[in-house]
């Protein structure tokens, strides 16, 4: 029997846009967030599927949801996060809720306009930000910025590989209303580069985007947790980075992905800005916060 194992794309926590369960995290917390991250990657891969049909998709996410949920042991991924979370004493309702933007991704193709998309990200994003603030014992204070920084960075992979994803899956996430605004089509995102009107659009979404971004500049500060809030700035250092590529590159034809030295770089900033924030006790301001 094919498991949902083989249906893994081959990518890894190694590979994402964002640190996951890296070095600055506490040791005591890596099994957990890595068994989540491989259940979340896991039932992306299957909705991202280049030949799987669409009830078969549908039928592996039910799978993974029931055997999280106890009911069978045959699919890894869902076990062993199902066994981790046990050992917490914590609800599965975060993996719960990316299924459900997992079939979204099955049966829906494309968005209306930018709230549609941002309910794609309550369900995509944001739950994954919630699981690592419940994992670090954080108050639900910190989820509004939380939700912020997790749709942002949804957004920006959007962005980066729209036409990727318009290509291999016939999936836009591109707000129909936006596209209209500027005067481009979706078929244009099948170019080598991108058409002037198609541009404008993006970088009009990659502006929106960091507006996003920039309420989620807060949640370093919130969280108690030191390593928590250093692995928040990094993430948010590699946000900020993204976005500032996508305000003035085209994604089908110039690079908007880090370089191995670029995330250096953020990532040691990153860590020293809230180290130096903390020590100071310093509180971290949005642009609009402070009047800019």
């Amino acid at each position: 029997m094919t498991t949902a194992s083989d249906l893994r794309s081959g990518k890894t926590y190694r590979d994402e846009n964002f640190p996951v369960a890296s070095w600055i995290i506490h040791p005591r917390h890596r099994a957990l967030i890595l068994a989540f991250y491989n259940f979340v990657r896991t039932a992306d891969d299957i909705a991202d599927h280049a030949t799987l049909p669409a009830e078969e998709k549908l039928r592996y996410l039910d799978l993974m949801e029931a055997e999280l949920l106890g009911n069978g042991d045959t699919q890894k991924e869902a076990v062993n996060l199902r066994r981790a979370f046990a050992e917490r004493s914590m609800p599965p309702r975060h993996a719960l809720d990316v299924l459900v933007a997992f079939r979204l991704d099955v049966t829906k193709l494309r968005y209306e306009n930018w709230d549609d998309v941002i309910d794609y990200c309550r369900y995509s994003a944001m739950p994954v930000g919630r699981f690592m603030l419940d994992v670090h014992g954080e108050d639900t204070s910190t989820w509004a910025a939380s939700d912020a920084l997790c749709a942002g960075l949804q957004i920006n992979n959007h962005l980066q590989d729209c036409g990727k994803d318009y290509r291999n899956l016939n999936r836009v996430y591109l707000p129909r209303d936006a596209l209209a605004a500027a005067g481009a089509t979706v078929e244009m995102l099948g170019e080598a580069k991108s058409q002037p009107a198609l541009l404008k659009c993006l970088q009009a979404l990659a502006v929106r985007t960091e507006a996003l971004l920039d309420q989620s500049k807060s949640l370093a500060a919130e969280v108690k947790d030191f390593r928590l809030g250093l692995e928040i700035s990094v993430i948010q250092a590699f946000a900020d980075k993204i976005v500032n590529m996508l305000k003035v590159r085209d994604p089908l034809s110039e690079r908007v992905h880090l370089s191995p030295l670029e995330l250096l770089l953020q990532s040691l900033g990153g860590v020293a800005g809230e180290t130096a924030r903390r020590a100071t006790g310093r509180r971290a301001v949005s642009k609009s916060a402070a009047g800019a």
